[in-house]
């Protein structure tokens, strides 16, 4: 018999939030909540390859510590927002859910309102673009300036990768690239494959070619646009994983957050125009 046709979405409730499950045909499936338009599993292979900590908090307020979240218009604390902007904190509007060949599609979007103009004066509308395929996710982002004068903004897909042991983890594909370590304030050239032992926390000139993290037998490609001028990598080491109130002791052993991101220069947009990029994750 022919496999069954992918379902192109289902709403179900998580921890109390509404969310949205993609099915593609191979069984793979991907959780999104709306409450920042935030991928918070992907199961491929019959393996979550996403981190989500247990303790992460679901009051569709606070930011959820993992899976896919989306910093905008700010990364970090680089302006006067809130640490990380304001979309990852936003309930977004889902539509436009499909399935085509071997692919399930969804799209979500945010426009500003009294809330995001509280915090940012100006008038924007973005959309989050999830796609599910066999062993594949990707997510893109686009952006569009609605408002009558110039805009700019950071941003970055802060993404958090299931590991089964950091000490072990190797990322390869930096090899040669700028790097400024933020531990340290040192910056330099990435000599050699990555590896974990203590808190990290690089920005790197986003690689020519995609990436692989090699975790024991599992290895995972991570490409990016080429709008998309900077990869970050994190993990917090056990220390400041133990400050942190949304994360269990010993999470930071079992996480590798590689974000596709645009930081060190802002993207400008006149009014009208628009800027997207994205994140592929593949299982290789």
């Amino acid at each position: 018999m022919p496999d069954p046709a992918p379902q192109p979405g289902q709403a179900e409730t998580f921890r109390g939030q509404p969310c949205i499950r993609l099915r593609a045909r191979n069984g793979d499936t991907a959780l999104v909540a709306l409450h920042g338009a935030q991928v918070l599993s992907w199961v491929s292979g019959g393996r979550e390859r996403l981190y989500l900590s247990p303790n992460a908090v679901f009051d569709g307020q606070a930011a959820i510590r993992g899976g896919i979240p989306l910093c905008f218009p700010q990364f970090n604390q680089r302006g006067p927002l809130p640490k990380h902007g304001f979309a990852r904190n936003l309930t977004w509007r889902a539509e436009g859910m499909q399935a085509e060949a071997d692919t399930v599609r969804l799209a979500l979007h945010l426009a500003d309102d009294e809330r995001s103009r509280a915090w940012w004066p100006r008038a924007f509308a973005a959309r989050v673009d999830v796609a599910l395929a066999a062993g594949e996710l990707r997510v893109d982002c686009t952006v569009r300036n609605t408002d009558a004068i110039a805009s700019d903004f950071t941003l970055a897909l802060h993404s958090y990768l299931r590991v089964d042991d950091i000490a072990q983890v190797r990322l390869q594909g930096l090899d040669g690239c700028a790097r400024w370590d933020a531990v340290a304030d040192v910056r330099g050239t990435q000599q050699g494959p990555i590896t974990f032992a203590g808190e990290y926390d690089s920005v790197f000139a986003a690689a020519p070619a995609p990436m692989q993290l090699h975790d024991g037998a599992h290895r995972l490609e991570i490409a990016q646009s080429p709008s998309m001028g900077q990869t970050v990598v994190w993990n917090p080491g056990a220390a400041l994983c133990a400050r942190l109130s949304d994360m269990p002791a010993g999470g930071h052993a079992h996480m590798l957050c590689i974000e596709a991101a645009q930081i060190d220069t802002p993207v400008v947009l006149t009014p009208g125009a628009t800027w997207s990029g994205g994140q592929c994750l593949r299982v290789l």
